[in-house]
């Protein structure tokens, strides 16, 4: 389908987008769908001008680096202008058997912002923090309008279907506590505030975030993802053993053969030790190189140990 349609064809395409989401379900026996779509899509709808360029990921060519770019986004309504999402889900939803969950997601306040202010990836967050420390109005502007547009976003991708909203604050790693306390907490809290008054279920993931995760517990999810530098044991030690965790294989462990694959993946569940409130899950995404049958391998393996 990548030969034949264009990134932003499949996410605006409810036909595409729903084949895209059904398709690992099919071919590896996962017990959850999550929606093809991509956390920046909303930000269009606010006003942002997004090229997924080849070879280069999510370019953004009018980036917010000051008040009046803040005061200019949009906050859309979803049902008008990210409807296409919305439309996946409900077609995914009814194409799936009642005991495969459908998780819809977005991007945490805090990823999205730094993508607007970077204008695309960035490994030092340099454009991002200076205006976060420079300029606290500013940054309070973007966050709040975030958080605004994320609610009514993640509101609408339930009304639609999704059974859980997944949030990815995939940067957020980058932080401090003390940064992370003063500047994303209460935004991502916001988010997690409105789907927890409607009695959805969310899932609050990041990346790097091993020191974060108690205050990341703060802001608010009923299950935190963890990547695969934290094991889930010293994970629950942090935040609770109450708290649900989802996690958290290295992705890179799918290139190796199928005994280590094994090893990896029977070590967490021991580490788990047979506890409710655990979501086996790699710990980030799956990397373009990875052999479909070795992702079908873990599932096999994983749904086997959890039936012994």
């Amino acid at each position: 389908m990548r030969e034949r349609y264009g990134l932003l064809e499949m996410f605006k395409t409810p036909e595409l987008a729903a084949e895209v989401t059904l398709q690992p379900v099919r071919a590896l026996g996962v017990d959850a769908a999550i929606v093809f779509a991509d956390i920046l899509l909303p930000l269009e709808a606010m006003g942002i001008e997004l090229e997924f360029a080849p070879g280069e990921g999510p370019v953004i060519h009018n980036p917010v680096r000051t008040r009046a770019d803040a005061e200019a986004l949009r906050v859309p309504d979803p049902e008008a202008e990210l409807q296409f999402v919305l439309e996946t889900l409900r077609m995914v939803r009814a194409e799936l058997d009642a005991g495969t969950a459908l998780i819809g997601f977005a991007g945490a306040p805090f990823t999205l912002a730094s993508y607007m202010i970077e204008g695309g990836s960035s490994h030092s967050y340099v454009a991002t923090k200076s205006l976060m420390y420079s300029d606290p109005g500013t940054w309070e502007i973007l966050m709040s309008k975030l958080a605004e547009m994320l609610t009514g976003y993640v509101l609408a991708q339930a009304a639609a279907g999704a059974q859980a909203i997944q949030i990815f604050d995939s940067w957020v790693g980058c932080l401090g506590p003390a940064d992370y306390r003063a500047c994303v907490l209460e935004h991502s809290r916001r988010v997690f505030d409105a789907l927890g008054a409607r009695g959805v279920v969310s899932i609050h993931f990041g990346t790097g975030t091993g020191d974060l995760l108690p205050l990341m517990r703060q802001a608010g999810g009923d299950v935190l993802g963890i990547d695969w530098r934290t094991p889930l044991d010293v994970a629950w030690r942090r935040v609770g053993p109450e708290v649900a965790l989802q996690g958290n294989l290295d992705p890179a462990t799918l290139l190796g053969p199928r005994e280590i694959i094994e090893e990896r993946a029977r070590e967490i569940l021991e580490r788990v030790a047979g506890r409710e409130g655990h979501i086996f899950n790699l710990g980030h995404g799956v990397l373009p190189p990875t052999p479909v049958d070795s992702v079908k391998a873990l599932v096999d393996f994983v749904h086997g140990y959890s039936t012994r």
